[in-house]
């Protein structure tokens, strides 16, 4: 076993695939492929991923495509309905040109490698949005400098979580059972301050197993995660793009939304949310140079 070797956990039946990102004495770290978790196993517990994909992998990898066509789907539906409604009855302003501006997202991550997946995502599909690699603990001071800076529609606050190691089914309601839900609680907290009104900045919070309720108490809009499960990698950018382009002048149709993610509702959950996306007229002109 090496570091950046993907493995799988005999004790857990190959249930997640992982990358050592770090082998201590006889234990490795482990980082999820595709899912927001973070976890330490016995080496000797560790399976090597071969040539051949687990089905696991080849499933999630499916419901990613299926996602991310859902996302394409809609991203055209919302701008021809836009664009018909700006038209009116009038054959000529229905053929005029139009300019579309989604929400900004800035995107705080608590994993480089998901962070990167995440900006790729909001690259394939136009959304604006500035990332940065930000550990968990340091995330409400980051915020705080970052808010004012980005003036961003749509903040995510994402990274690892998870359940600590022999915490009883009863202590789950305490965030002292968690490995960072008490960070993204402070997070949130701090971009409420910044911004009190649920329409005015979309809060997208949580990681695998994160203290749902705390989360949507704090302030966020949507969060992870109902069921205690894992989330995968790209669901808070999954629903960052469908906020980014939902009308400013429509409610983010929740349902709609949990369904849109690969984790679903299990994983994710919300509330009713204006979106942050508009359609001008006519087409902006290029700016000439300075």
């Amino acid at each position: 076993m090496k570091q950046g070797e993907l493995v799988v956990r005999k004790s857990y039946g190959g249930d997640v695939i992982f990358k050592i990102d770090a082998i201590e004495t006889k234990r490795a770290v482990l980082k999820g492929v595709d899912f927001r978790l973070l976890a330490d196993s016995p080496v000797t517990d560790l399976l090597p991923v071969r040539d051949a994909r687990p089905l696991q992998q080849q499933y999630s990898q499916m419901k990613v495509s299926e996602s991310l066509r859902e996302l394409a789907r809609y991203r055209i539906w919302q701008r021809e309905k836009q664009q018909n409604e700006l038209g009116g009855a009038k054959p000529n302003a229905a053929q005029a040109s139009y300019f579309e501006m989604p929400g900004k997202v800035l995107h705080l991550d608590g994993d480089p490698t998901y962070l990167r997946k995440s900006m790729a995502l909001y690259g394939e599909f136009r959304v604006p949005a500035e990332g940065f690699y930000v550990t968990e603990p340091n995330m409400s001071q980051a915020l705080y400098r970052l808010l004012p800076q980005t003036k961003p529609d749509i903040v995510v606050i994402t990274g690892h979580d998870g359940i600590l190691k022999n915490v009883k089914e009863r202590d789950t309601a305490s965030l002292n059972g968690y490995k960072n839900s008490h960070n993204f609680v402070i997070g949130i907290r701090t971009a409420r301050e910044y911004e009190r009104n649920l329409d005015g900045l979309t809060v997208i919070a949580g990681a695998c197993q994160s203290h749902f309720e705390a989360l949507l108490q704090a302030g966020a809009n949507f969060a992870s995660s109902p069921a205690r499960v894992l989330i995968h990698a790209l669901d808070p950018a999954c629903i960052a793009v469908k906020s980014a382009y939902t009308s400013v002048r429509e409610t983010i149709n929740v349902a709609d939304v949990i369904q849109s993610t690969i984790s679903g509702f299990d994983g994710l959950g919300g509330v009713e949310t204006r979106g942050s996306y508009r359609l001008g007229l006519p087409k902006l002109k290029a700016q000439p140079a300075p």
